[in-house]
């Protein structure tokens, strides 16, 4: 038994893993009669500001065009970028830059960038979601490079928190991404890049 074994056998003495039935069954008794979102129009209007007050770049491109819009952006950063294996080659198709789907401490370290897709998006909050399936890679993959693209469908971007978390599986890893990483201090210095990227663009594919 190795050291994670142990840790997770001490875990479920304390708190024994209770029968799926019972987790249903508690789970459906959970009130559900609060508000399910606060408008039914303008949601894509809603993303795109709520995302940019958080000081990322947001662009709004037709579907068509998503090879062209990535190549773009890419081409501001010169360097190579992280890309998941399941990421739709279409959608960097034009781009010269050099991408990597190596994942290591050191190959992270020498990214430009990063270019994923994502899970869903809460226009309300201006919150991406990442599961890190296919199309998103691994955790490090949207915390380690200074620059990350997001590419959302339009499709992924729900009203309000309730029906976003209704479309993710809870036993996946979930990061939640508001804007680049930044924190302030206790004289209220805001300082970017401190645990995630400092640098956030979002195409909105429509």
């Amino acid at each position: 038994m190795n050291a994670r074994e142990e840790i997770l056998r001490r875990v479920e003495g304390i708190v024994p893993t209770r029968p799926a039935a019972e987790v249903a069954a508690s789970y459906a008794r959970i009130d559900r009669s609060y508000l399910r979102r606060h408008r039914e129009g303008g949601v894509l209007d809603l993303f795109a500001e709520r995302v940019a007050d958080y000081r990322a770049t947001v662009l709004r491109v037709p579907a068509a065009e998503v090879a062209p819009a990535v190549a773009e952006r890419l081409s501001a950063r010169p360097g190579s970028y992280g890309v998941p294996s399941g990421l739709p080659a279409a959608w960097t198709s034009a781009t010269d830059a050099p991408l990597v789907d190596d994942f290591s401490v050191a190959s992270l370290d020498r990214l430009a960038g990063a270019v994923t897709g994502c899970a869903a998006a809460i226009a309300e909050t201006g919150t991406i979601i990442l599961d890190h399936g296919a199309a998103q890679g691994p955790r490090a993959l949207s915390l380690v490079p200074d620059y990350h693209l997001i590419v959302v469908l339009a499709e992924q971007i729900a009203p309000d928190v309730p029906e976003a978390l209704e479309r993710l599986d809870p036993s996946r890893p979930l990061t939640f991404v508001s804007g680049p990483s930044a924190t302030s201090d206790i004289e209220l210095s805001r300082v970017e890049g401190v645990h995630g990227p400092r640098t956030l663009e979002v195409l909105v594919l429509q």
